[in-house]
């Protein structure tokens, strides 16, 4: 039998109808603990922070998405990061990661983890002189996000892997912004994929969770010790949301893409905006690169206007059909400020180092007609 293709395996993959009913949903197990044979003869399950039934399914099937082996779920994505690191880094450890990247993941870089000694460079890792260069034998992990956020910055994952192992360090991607529809960064050499499965995997903005999945079994065994010893595991409930959003993956990043490609195009032309980040335009510097690495070009853009941030700050106020929101991946589009929102914890000098200006606009294109998305853009652009 030939493999399943991608849109087969999201709805089918971990997903086993009901032995005791045939429901073809994965049920909810609302129950925090499992009656036992004889002390510690189970069937597989003792308590739900340990393991859930819901959330293997879950599990499971992110597993297949990315082409790993083993899916770690968690209550967030944030609590996802944070696994990464418990697992691979120590006190003395050196991570080097990606200058432009979400500004929860650097909070939690420079304000959790560097008091306690580890270190952290941060470089642009579409420049591998710079990778190179940060590179030590104390790198323990290499982090990149690619498409980045909020620059869409793209990032060679084959080359990024080839050098963090070269040094003996892990390589993680955050793929939230390409989903394992678009991208699979295992496939290409990384160590572990990370999601924030609130976005894009959820698909709905209802539901908060994160996962990692790798194809290494120690690795798996470590982030399950401390996905059980933390306790930072997503509720039956969520794992069942992201299982049914999972469901029309597949479809709906055929749209968020072909959207995201007409409002790109429409904003690359108009004259109040200086400048578009969209891998998909051929001027974009990562375009070939992404066109190779990646299936399609997702559904976030970012856009420079003229007037800077408080025309920035006034633009992101005007819109109707897109609405002023942090998040992202959701059926409905979203826009907002970066510089005040989503990487206001970032200090102001060091994100216009990476090349956050203060007047960039940051969108998650939704389902909506593309047509009402240009015509709202094109009516909030105009004051």
């Amino acid at each position: 039998m030939e493999p399943l293709r991608f849109a087969t395996r999201a709805i089918h993959a971990g997903c086993e109808p009901d032995p005791a009913t045939g429901a073809i949903m994965t049920p909810v197990y609302l129950t925090s603990t499992y009656v036992q044979e004889a002390p510690g003869r189970h069937k597989g399950y003792d308590y739900s922070r340990t393991t859930n039934p819901t959330r293997t399914a879950l599990e499971r099937n992110l597993a297949a998405l990315e082409q790993g082996t083993h899916g770690v779920a968690y209550s967030s994505g944030m609590a996802a990061v944070d696994a990464v690191l418990k697992t691979l880094v120590r006190p003395g450890d050196r991570v080097v990661a990606g200058n432009d990247l979400y500004g929860g993941t650097r909070r939690l870089f420079v304000s959790t983890y560097e008091p306690y000694g580890v270190e952290f460079r941060f470089v642009d890792t579409t420049d591998a002189a710079q990778v190179g260069r940060a590179l030590d034998e104390r790198t323990r992990l290499v982090w990149v996000e690619t498409p980045s956020n909020p620059l869409l910055r793209i990032t060679d994952i084959e080359a990024m892997a080839g050098l963090a192992h070269s040094r003996g360090a892990r390589m993680a991607v955050d793929n939230t912004f390409a989903t394992p529809f678009l991208q699979r960064p295992l496939l290409l050499g990384a160590d572990l994929a990370v999601h924030s499965t609130t976005k894009y995997l959820g698909g709905h903005s209802d539901v908060v969770g994160g996962a990692v999945v790798t194809a290494d079994a120690g690795l798996a065994e470590r982030l399950h010790f401390h996905q059980n010893a933390t306790g930072a595991v997503p509720g039956p409930m969520d794992c069942f949301l992201v299982l049914r959003g999972v469901k029309t993956l597949a479809v709906r990043m055929e749209r968020h893409s072909a959207n995201a490609r007409s409002v790109a195009l429409y904003l690359a032309k108009h004259p109040r905006v200086r400048r578009v980040h969209y891998p998909g335009l051929r001027e974009h510097p990562g375009n070939d690169l992404a066109d190779r690495q990646m299936d399609d070009f997702g559904g976030m853009v970012s856009f420079e206007v003229d007037g800077g941030e408080a025309e920035a700050r006034a633009l992101v106020s005007r819109t109707r059909v897109f609405s002023l929101a942090e998040s992202l991946g959701g059926v409905e589009s979203l826009i907002e400020h970066p510089a005040s929102m989503t990487h206001a914890s970032i200090p102001a000098e060091v994100r216009r180092a990476a090349g956050l200006s203060d007047g960039l606009v940051r969108l998650s294109v939704g389902l909506e007609h593309a047509a009402d998305l240009v015509d709202d853009l094109g009516r909030a652009l105009e004051g």
